[in-house]
């Protein structure tokens, strides 16, 4: 039985290799798994309610241990290279052996659930999990079925999820010890030697990037989306450190979904049921939001204490920068329900410059759109990776390389044609650095950024004067209400103005080179769009 009072429907789990199992731990509520965690040692309570845990070897992602299983299903359609890397159907087998063989005479927590909030797009999911508080993460971010629905389950994709066990490298065709594979003909993903939750989630995000777009028409997008009183739909792309979850949770719009979901013929719908934000440096001041939904049924990642106390400390990054939070959306007040919202009015892409190069809003025309879609440009500063001793430039096509089993110019395309046939007006925002680089500059302040954003949504930059990049050619406007207008052209920022024309070149020579990998791919419009690089020097 589980909290519900079903019997568990757990038939399929001895055709998945999963017949030794000594315990089912089948649907626990957050309570429950809460509990199971603390009373096994594997984390504790901290006073805001959250369950706070580690994650162990692995607090982020690891990319080059991703595979995907090459076959008549993947062979031609995959973009093939160091983010898909090719793993071969007899060692998927011999592992899968391994990894479901491991969970012998041990107790499993089993997890039903969707993803896609949109019916006729919707996944059904079974996730199997050698630990509670995993368990827990899933239930957290993907959408939770109904006890009806929970009677007559049938998943149609299951991942299996065991950090404890550790793959020979030399025997099963992985890097290192750890992996995750997705196998999209037998449609089950092995995870296994990483306790980082994210890949979960990941990994279901890769499966509907290929079957959305490849199979039904239907974009997958990386982004944060939100609507207005109006019912006008908002979209926010951006990486990691740009602002696409703390600028989509607006308490004056309900918010759809913090990172992932398909736009359809008629609508944006969020692929999950709940939020996984970063919470390094998070204050209540600054993101209300997130920081009130730090409460029970929340999981805290690798998270620090103030000193002899349980309250979470958000600027400790002992165990990582990666600090992380996940939580159900309904630990937001202003969301929709469903997660559904109409074609997008506006499209932002976000991007961090910390060159102080790029300007603090601009406005794309489709051809720019596309290009910087495809670019998918953000900057890394000193301390966010090892190594990292300045401002380095981050480029993922469409905001999500990582995820993207397809060629990237297959989702610029389709996105294209949809800002096309709805008239979308299409936004780049700078989130970074203003008034010089990092280390000379200044962050631009978040309550000009949103300023900027809700001039944006609400129309007010349809009537005002813009001015033209002298490098990017992005169309500046030259006022913003509750923004000085000194800082909307950024070259006025600079005290060295022959310092900043070097900076913006040295910057576009860096997106001309990283974009040639798709010159052949990509059209006169979108190649029309380059910055235009000249020979000024500091």
């Amino acid at each position: 039985m589980n909290e519900l009072g079903l019997v568990p429907n757990t038939s399929n789990l001895k055709e998945l290799g999963l017949g030794n199992v000594e315990t089912v731990l089948w649907n626990l509520s957050p309570a429950d798994l809460t509990e199971e965690t603390i009373v096994l040692g594997q984390g504790l309570l901290s006073d805001t309610g959250a369950l706070v845990i580690e994650t162990g070897e692995f607090t982020g992602r690891s990319p080059k241990d991703r595979f995907i299983v090459c076959d008549e299903t993947t062979e031609e359609a995959v973009w093939w290279g160091d983010i898909n890397i090719k793993f071969t159907t007899e060692n998927f087998n011999k592992l899968y052996k391994k990894i479901t063989g491991y969970f012998d005479g041990k107790e499993v927590y089993v997890r039903d659930a969707y993803a896609c909030a949109d019916d006729n797009y919707r996944l059904s999911l079974r996730v199997v999990t050698e630990t509670p508080w995993s368990n827990m993460f899933a239930s957290n971010m993907f959408l939770r079925p109904e006890r009806e629905e929970l009677e007559n389950f049938k998943p149609e994709w299951h991942v299996i999820n065991a950090p404890g066990f550790m793959a020979i490298a030399e025997e099963d065709g992985t890097r290192q010890h750890n992996f995750a594979v997705i196998n999209f003909t037998e449609k089950k993903i092995i995870i296994g030697g990483t306790g980082y939750t994210g890949e979960i989630k990941k990994g279901i995000f890769s499966v509907l990037n290929f079957i959305l777009p490849h199979e039904k028409n239907t974009l997958s997008m990386h982004c944060s989306a939100n609507v207005g009183e109006d019912g006008d739909t908002a979209v926010f792309f951006g990486l990691s450190g740009t602002g696409k979850t703390t600028l989509s949770s607006d308490p004056n719009r309900r918010l759809i979904g913090d990172d992932e979901h398909g736009w359809s013929k008629d609508s944006v719908f969020n692929f999950e049921g709940g939020c996984y934000a970063k919470t390094i440096d998070l204050t209540e001041e600054q993101e209300p939001q997130i920081f009130n939904a730090i409460k029970f049924g929340a999981i805290l990642e690798n998270i620090g204490f103030h000193p002899g106390t349980s309250t979470p400390d958000y600027s400790d990054i002992t165990i990582t920068q990666n600090t992380r939070v996940s939580y159900p959306i309904h630990h937001i007040d202003n969301i929709m329900k469903p997660s559904i919202g109409g074609v997008p009015k506006n499209i932002f892409f976000l991007t961090a410059d910390a060159f102080g190069v790029l300007p603090p809003i601009s406005k794309l025309t489709p051809g720019q759109a596309m290009y910087h879609f495809i670019s998918g440009y953000t900057a890394k500063v000193a301390g966010t990776e090892a190594g990292i001793t300045e401002p380095v430039t981050a480029f993922s096509a469409c905001f999500g390389a990582p995820f993207l089993p397809l060629h990237p110019t297959k989702y610029a395309e389709m996105l294209g044609n949809k800002i096309a046939e709805s008239n979308v007006n299409v936004w780049l925002i700078n989130t970074g650095w203003s008034g010089g680089e990092y280390g000379v500059g200044n962050r631009i302040k978040l309550k000009y950024t949103r300023a900027m954003i809700t001039s944006a949504l609400t129309g007010k930059l349809e009537n005002v004067d813009y001015t033209n990049h002298e490098v990017f050619g992005l169309a500046m406007p030259n006022e913003c209400e509750n923004v000085p207008t000194e800082i909307l052209s950024p070259k006025n920022t600079w005290a060295d103005k022959s310092a900043y024309d070097a900076k913006a070149n040295n910057l576009a020579s860096k997106f001309v080179a990283n974009f040639k990998q798709f010159e052949s791919d990509a059209n006169a419009e979108i190649m029309a769009a380059a910055p235009k690089v000249s020979r000024v020097t500091a």
